[in-house]
C-alpha cells in the first residue's frame, strides 16, 4: 500500500480518537436513515435488548434510544467514545436504559439468543461483513434482527483509482446483491436492503470534518502524523466527490432464521 493510500486502521488510535471524538458521528449516515432501517424491525418492546457494535460516540445509538423501547448497550474500543455515549444518554434522560461500554464486536458479552437487535452502522468492516454476521448470529434470538450498514459498490465495474483506493481499504467491498447473498447464507432472511443517499456522507459526515480538522491541526501543529490523517480524510472526501456514482453505504437488514 503507497503512502498516500493508507487505510485509517495505520494511523495511531489515540489521534484517530480525538479526531472523530468531535463529531456526532464517526462515519457516514443520518437520523433519517437510521429511523428508515429501524422501520424494518418489528417486535421491539420494552424488554427487548438491543446492542449497538461500534456504537462511537452513540450519535446512531441516541436515535434508537428516542424510537424505540428496550434496553439498549452500545460497545466500542475506545473508552474516550464510551465517556461521551453514556454523557449523551444522560443528556437525553435515557441512561436508565441506555449504556455503553468498553469492548470488542468480536469478543461480545451476551449470552447465547440474548439479543432482539444488533445494530452496527458503518463499523462492521473492522471484522469482516462476513465474519461478523456469522459471529453474531449466535447472539439474536430466533426471530432477531441484524441491521448493518456497509460499504458496497454499485456497478459491477468502476474506474481503477477509486477501485484501487478501496481494495487497499476494505477488501471485502462488493456489490449490493454479493452481498445480500452473504446475508442470506450467514443464516439470515434479507429483509431489506437500501442505499444511503448523497446527504449521509456529505452534509451529515465530510461537512462536519472541516472545522474540526482546523482545530485538530492547530493543536497539533508539526505532527506528521495528525497532519496525515487529516490528510487522509480530506482525500477520501475528494474521491468521494469525484466517485460517489459507483459506491456508498448500504443498510442491510436481516432476520434470524
Amino acid at each position: 500500500m503507497s503512502d498516500n493510500n493508507k487505510s485509517i486502521h495505520e494511523f495511531d488510535f489515540s489521534l484517530i480518537c480525538e479526531y472523530f471524538s468531535s463529531m456526532e458521528r464517526q462515519g457516514p449516515g443520518s437520523p433519517e436513515m437510521t429511523m428508515k432501517a429501524l422501520g424494518f424491525v418489528d417486535n421491539l418492546n420494552a424488554g427487548s435488548r438491543i446492542a449497538d457494535l461500534g456504537c462511537g460516540t452513540g450519535g446512531q445509538t441516541m436515535t434508537l434510544a428516542q424510537n424505540t423501547p428496550g434496553i439498549i448497550t452500545g460497545i466500542d474500543l475506545f473508552p474516550v467514545f464510551i465517556d461521551l455515549f453514556n454523557e449523551n444518554a444522560g443528556r437525553l434522560n435515557v441512561e436508565d436504559r441506555v449504556k455503553g461500554i468498553v469492548g470488542s464486536m468480536d469478543d461480545l458479552p451476551f449470552a447465547e439468543e440474548e439479543l432482539d437487535l444488533i445494530w452496527s452502522e458503518g463499523a462492521i468492516y473492522n471484522i469482516g461483513f462476513e465474519k461478523g454476521l456469522k459471529y453474531w448470529h449466535r447472539f439474536l434470538k430466533p426471530g432477531g434482527f441484524v441491521a448493518v450498514s456497509e460499504a458496497s459498490w454499485f456497478t459491477a465495474e468502476r474506474p481503477e483509482e477509486i477501485n484501487t483506493f478501496w481494495l487497499d481499504a476494505y477488501a471485502e467491498i462488493d456489490t449490493i446483491p454479493n452481498k445480500v447473498a452473504v446475508l442470506q447464507n450467514s443464516g439470515y432472511v434479507p429483509v431489506a436492503c437500501f442505499i444511503l443517499p448523497e446527504n449521509c456522507w456529505t452534509d451529515h459526515f465530510y461537512v462536519h470534518q472541516v472545522k474540526a480538522q482546523e482545530v485538530f491541526l492547530a493543536k497539533h501543529r508539526g505532527n506528521r502524523a495528525a497532519e496525515d490523517l487529516v490528510e487522509n480524510e480530506r482525500r477520501e472526501a475528494r474521491l468521494y466527490d469525484k466517485y460517489g456514482e459507483y459506491y456508498g453505504y448500504v443498510f442491510y437488514i436481516g432476520k434470524k432464521i
